[in-house]
């Protein structure tokens, strides 16, 4: 059995559909943060980084249990323990870590930066709202170039997606509009079709309009700890 430390972000999507992906979708435990659940000590033993999302896997590859934390890790360990999502194929096996790397790296990074100074900063920042928004601009061309000659980023369908779908879900906060990228706009309406997707998305689906605005108690948990 796996347990799944989730609150619905990107980062924490990623892993359940992952989990969906593979069939290994079951206990959920919701860790507010909102509220500064990720700060509590018995958390930080399953994740020392305070941040959602991470799994424990109660039967580990030694047959003990495991806790991981960090996305894309969490990610690969799950490819790898199935044996699915991750291309045989030497070459399409790195294409797809490196554009596993590319999302870790750059897409939920910047992507996450456009987001908070655009919805969360206190006040106007203008050099900061503007270069994140260029930012993420430029990686969505990065993107939409890589997916036009292939349907998906690894040329098969793999963990690179699933890292990768749910920023794209929340591209209106980072200031973008699908219809100026059609590569990314048909891989993405090709990957939220699929059943378990959707399953994914459909975890803690009454938490996701949490807010965190400026001047609110949840800002300070999340911002200010």
């Amino acid at each position: 059995m796996i347990d799944l430390y989730f609150w619905p972000t990107p980062n924490a999507y990623k892993v359940s559909i992952m989990l969906a992906e593979v069939g290994m979708l079951g206990n959920v435990i919701p860790i507010d943060i909102t509220a500064g659940a990720q700060h509590d000590s018995r958390y930080l033993e399953i994740c020392p980084n305070g941040k959602v999302p991470a799994i424990v896997d109660h039967e580990g590859s030694n047959g003990s249990p495991i806790a991981i934390f960090e996305s894309g890790a969490i990610l690969w360990y799950l490819a790898e323990k199935a044996g699915k999502l991750i291309p045989n194929d030497p070459t399409n096996r790195l294409e797809s870590l490196q554009w596993l790397m590319f999302q870790v790296g750059g897409v939920g990074p910047m992507l996450g930066q456009a987001h908070h100074f655009r919805e969360y900063a206190p006040m106007e920042i203008n050099y900061a709202i503007e270069r994140y928004t260029n930012e993420a601009q430029r990686i969505y061309r990065v993107l939409d170039k890589r997916l036009g000659p292939t349907d998906y980023l690894a040329g098969e369908f793999s963990v690179a997606d699933i890292a990768t779908f749910p920023w794209i879900r929340t591209r209106k906060l980072h200031g973008q509009v699908l219809d100026d990228f059609p590569n990314i706009n048909r891989w993405y309406q090709r990957i939220k079709k699929r059943p378990a997707v959707r399953q994914g998305l459909s975890v803690l689906s009454e938490s996701k309009r949490w807010q965190a605005k400026p001047d609110t108690d949840a800002w300070q948990v999340m911002f200010k700890n």
